[in-house]
C-alpha cells in the first residue's frame, strides 16, 4: 500500500503565533529573539517556542540554519503561500469541489469577489 502524501495541515494558534513573529522579522530569528517577541503579550516558556520552531521546521514551513550554539529560522515561504496551499489542499480532499467552490465563494465578501474576478481575469489574458 503507498502512502499517500498529504498536503500542509492548517497551522496550531502557538505556531500561527511563531510564524508571524518569522513573517514580520526583517531577518532569521532565534528561538530566544522569538520567544522575546512573543513574551510581549503571552506568557510562554522558552523550551515551548523551541519545540514549536524545530516542529515547523519538520514540517518543512521553516528553514534554520546554524549561528554558533543557537539556530536561525525564517519562514520557508510567504503565508500568502501556505494559505494557497492549504486551500488547495482543502479543495482537494473536498468531495465535490464544484461544490466546494460554489459554497466558498458564496461566503466571500463583496471585494474578495472582486478580488477573485480579477485574479481569474489575469489567468485568462495569461492563457
Amino acid at each position: 500500500m503507498a502512502s499517500e502524501e498529504k498536503g500542509p495541515r492548517p497551522l496550531g494558534e502557538l505556531e500561527r503565533l511563531v510564524m508571524e513573529q518569522l513573517w514580520a522579522a526583517p531577518a532569521a530569528l532565534t528561538v530566544r529573539e522569538v520567544h522575546e517577541r512573543l513574551s510581549r503579550t503571552r506568557e510562554l516558556a522558552y523550551t515551548t517556542v523551541m519545540t514549536v520552531l524545530d516542529r515547523l521546521a519538520k514540517k518543512k514551513l521553516t528553514e534554520r540554519e546554524r549561528d554558533g550554539k543557537a539556530w536561525r529560522y525564517r519562514a520557508a515561504a510567504p503565508r500568502e503561500e501556505l494559505a494557497a496551499d492549504l486551500m488547495r489542499d482543502a479543495l482537494n480532499s473536498a468531495g465535490d469541489r464544484r461544490e466546494a467552490l460554489v459554497r466558498f465563494v458564496g461566503q466571500v465578501s463583496d471585494e474578495e469577489a472582486a478580488l477573485l474576478r480579477d485574479a481569474l481575469s489575469r489567468l485568462d489574458s495569461q492563457g
